[in-house]
């Protein structure tokens, strides 16, 4: 196996985070912005270009490209990441910075004083002295979640093809829109894939192996006042404003995210809209035990029920999303998913670690569709921030393990 092209693996992933893919909540489109129609366009060619088979861009921007199989027999895989970035900061015009040979220490980010990925906050630069590191100017984000993993899917896929030898047996790419808004897996064709496995690249770090998620539901809080002229609005006026500013003060802030770690779940209101005479609050519900979100959505509506009798005439009502569930609830299914993962780490000499995430993936919605997708490591670092970053030595390790993952699915033909 000829060694990885690292240089050609930083090309890409600094062409792909330089086109506007954010994500836009409530746009009524799929994709939600024009931008993931024009990277996915850019990956489609970029397939055909190594000589993929069936590569498609679907009308709904879902790309799909087949590598072959070079060992009859050997179960199909899936190898998966997105194109859209978080709706949380802004994801036009980011500007690149790369830092070779890292030497330690705070990172300045050129473009705003103010903004520096400090040492102290990121303990994990400790292990990357020496590394190729890449952030923004600090005006947006970076856009690692999740194009280091179309980077390194891409690079896989490439390095494979040019490797006759490396056994695999086939691989179905594909490539996901609107994941940070939650409609990631909308319009793929599972049929389609015929996977036995699916991997997920929209990881942190290096090594990890995420076999567990958040279960995750979507509360929308409507609260309907009345409104009125205020110099008349005496005994006649209901503020929603207010409504909901008290709903919200009730809400426990032992079950907020900012007090909550590792397997505790949260109740997050993270959009308010609206005015005296309408709000809409969003509301996310999370927990690990997919029954407690039940117990999360009763207790806003026991909410509601204690507003409203401190707001006469005022209106609440509550209606409840699913969002996904925990993939660990499917990954039984098919346990090859996480133990080859395992087996693969361990062969390039690396020690795995088999981690909880405090969030979901497309993964989290094939595995409750019944296609086992475990999630791995890409090198992404503080993901929906201006202070993020990406390294690029742990993207070349996640090429690696993807084509010594490959191997190890191959061994199984006949399965």
């Amino acid at each position: 196996m000829s060694s990885i092209d690292r240089e050609r693996l930083l090309e890409r992933f600094l062409r792909y985070v330089r086109i506007h893919t954010t994500a836009v909540e409530d746009a009524g489109v799929y994709p939600s912005s024009p931008g993931q129609l024009t990277l996915g366009a850019m990956l489609a060619a970029e397939l055909q270009g190594m000589g993929l088979a069936a590569v498609e861009q679907t009308e709904h921007g879902i790309v799909y490209g087949t590598l072959p199989a070079n060992v009859d027999g050997a179960p199909t895989i899936a190898l998966n990441a997105h194109v859209d970035t978080s709706p949380e900061t802004s994801g036009e015009n980011v500007r690149p910075q790369v830092i070779r040979d890292y030497a330690g220490g705070d990172i300045p980010l050129p473009a705003d004083p103010a903004k520096i990925i400090r040492e102290r906050e990121n303990p994990e630069l400790h292990d990357l002295l020496g590394a190729t590191l890449i952030t923004t100017d600090g005006t947006t984000l970076l856009g690692g979640d999740d194009k280091a993993g179309v980077a390194v899917i891409m690079e896989a896929v490439q390095t494979l093809l040019a490797n006759p030898d490396a056994p695999h047996g086939k691989i179905q790419v594909v490539f996901t829109c609107d994941e940070e808004i939650g409609h990631g897996v909308d319009h793929v064709d599972l049929k389609r894939l015929d996977a036995a496995a699916c991997y997920t690249l929209d990881g942190a770090g290096a090594n990890d192996i995420d076999a567990e998620t958040f279960s995750a539901d979507l509360a929308i809080v409507r609260f309907r006042g009345v409104n009125i002229h205020p110099s008349i609005a005496k005994d006649k006026m209901i503020n929603a404003l207010r409504v909901a500013g008290a709903f919200l003060s009730k809400l426990p802030r032992h079950l907020s995210p900012e007090a909550t770690s590792e397997r505790e779940g949260f109740i997050h209101p993270y959009v308010v809209r609206g005015g005296v005479a309408e709000v809409e609050l969003k509301v996310l519900l999370r927990s690990f035990d997919t029954q407690q979100l039940a117990e999360y959505a009763d207790l806003l509506r026991e909410t509601a029920e204690d507003v409203r009798s401190e707001f006469g005439g005022s209106q609440i009502e509550i209606e409840v999303r699913e969002q996904y569930r925990n993939m660990a609830e499917g990954l039984d299914r098919e346990p090859r998913a996480v133990a080859y993962a395992v087996r693969a780490h361990e062969k390039l000499g690396r020690r795995p670690r088999l981690a909880v995430v405090r969030g979901g993936t497309d993964g989290s919605r094939f595995t409750e569709l019944g296609l086992p997708t475990p999630n791995l490591s890409t090198g992404q670092h503080n993901p929906h921030s201006p202070l993020e970053w990406a390294c690029l030595d742990e993207m070349e390790q996640a090429v690696e393990l993807l084509i010594a993952l490959a191997g190890e699915w191959a061994a199984d033909a006949g399965a």
